[in-house]
């Protein structure tokens, strides 16, 4: 089986493609990324999905393939929002053509929790939720445009298996250094956390999210590469994670904070260029529903292996330890955007490419 991974050297292809190598070995992984990795250990193409000729060039590369995994998703820079749709949406239709050209008979895309629109924080939503997004959220908007457009690809290519997987936050230790750079900047104490304790917690009802760990995202793309399903698959694990749970596992106090205040603090640090989450994040944050994962387990028999505390103490654990891989989005380079060493040369947080 010839799968070609989109957006490999991210946080999720890096698990994918350690899954396949690891325990799939009738599979042969292509890469394809804007940078490659230094040593890829597996054909690898540089493509910009964002990029003109990109549809060509993909096509060309998707030729005989038996499967396209699409994780191609830009976060940041979150000051330059035209750059964000290049490549999320305009680059997510250049693929989905590309599939459609080059004959491929099943695309994996990776959509996400916030595709959904507000939903509860009590109960939990199958894939039938309404997938309107969160409006304002940027993140969430493109989310929701991709799967239209999706949408009708699948309704004009009715052979073609079309496959959906939302998961909740994706943490690896690996990615501690990525995840740093894109969603906190270069003043957060990293080395603090290396303590395992996180004194204050801000509390509020709408603060209830899912994870997943990498691992346990891979394992779900394996079983849709292997079984015959279409549609949309929510991924999480349990426990929900809630101030108290959290504030459980890092000997942490919660504080009850408004969620304006939330939304506030974060519109001014991220105007003032202090971090790199501007206030669309927080509220999806407090927006998103929690979601369902029953139809995974009875169609896919997938179970995640590890629980959402445990990826988070090991995401909390890499981004104390500066983790990193030699994969572009996930290195250690200290002059990146996100970086204290970027700051130091104007890089701010939030603007210019942390790729």
């Amino acid at each position: 089986m010839r799968v070609v991974i989109v957006g490999a050297s991210g946080n999720a292809g890096t698990a994918l493609l350690r899954r396949l190598r690891a325990t799939e070995p009738d599979v042969e992984p292509v890469g394809v990324s804007r940078r490659a990795p230094d040593n890829p250990g597996i054909p690898w193409h540089t493509v910009d999905v964002g990029a003109d000729d990109a549809t060509d060039r993909l096509a060309e590369i998707f030729a005989g393939a038996d499967a396209v995994v699409n994780l191609a998703w830009q976060i940041q820079p979150s000051h330059d929002q035209q750059r964000l749709y290049r490549t999320n949406v305009l680059g997510s239709r250049s693929v989905f053509r590309a599939v459609v050209r080059a004959g491929v008979p099943a695309i994996m895309h990776a959509s996400s929790v916030g595709v959904y629109a507000p939903g509860p924080k009590w109960a939990f939503v199958k894939e039938t939720w309404l997938r309107t997004g969160v409006p304002e959220s940027s993140y969430s908007r493109h989310k929701s445009l991709v799967e239209r457009m999706l949408d009708e690809i699948e309704s004009d290519h009715p052979t073609l298996r079309v496959v959906r997987l939302r998961p909740g936050l994706i943490f690896q230790r690996d990615a501690g250094t990525e995840i740093g750079r894109y969603f906190a900047g270069p003043l957060l104490p990293a080395r603090l956390l290396s303590f395992g304790w996180i004194p204050l917690l801000p509390q509020h009802p709408g603060l209830r999210m899912q994870a997943v760990h990498a691992d346990d995202v891979a394992d779900a793309y394996v079983r849709a590469l292997r079984a015959d399903v279409r549609g949309a698959f929510n991924i999480a694990a349990g426990p929900v994670l809630d101030p108290r749970v959290v504030g459980d596992a890092f000997h942490g106090v919660p504080l009850p904070v408004p969620g304006l205040l939330l939304e506030g603090a974060a519109a001014l640090s991220w105007w003032l260029r202090l971090q790199p989450v501007d206030r669309g994040w927080v509220r999806l944050a407090l927006k998103a529903p929690l979601m369902s994962c029953d139809r995974a387990a009875a169609e896919l028999g997938w179970r995640p292996q590890t629980d959402a505390v445990a990826a988070l103490r090991e995401l909390v654990a890499g981004l104390a330890g500066r983790a990193h891989t030699d994969s572009p989005p996930l290195r250690a380079d200290p002059d990146l955007p996100g970086r204290m060493g970027g700051l130091l040369r104007g890089r701010l947080p939030g603007t210019g490419n942390p790729y």
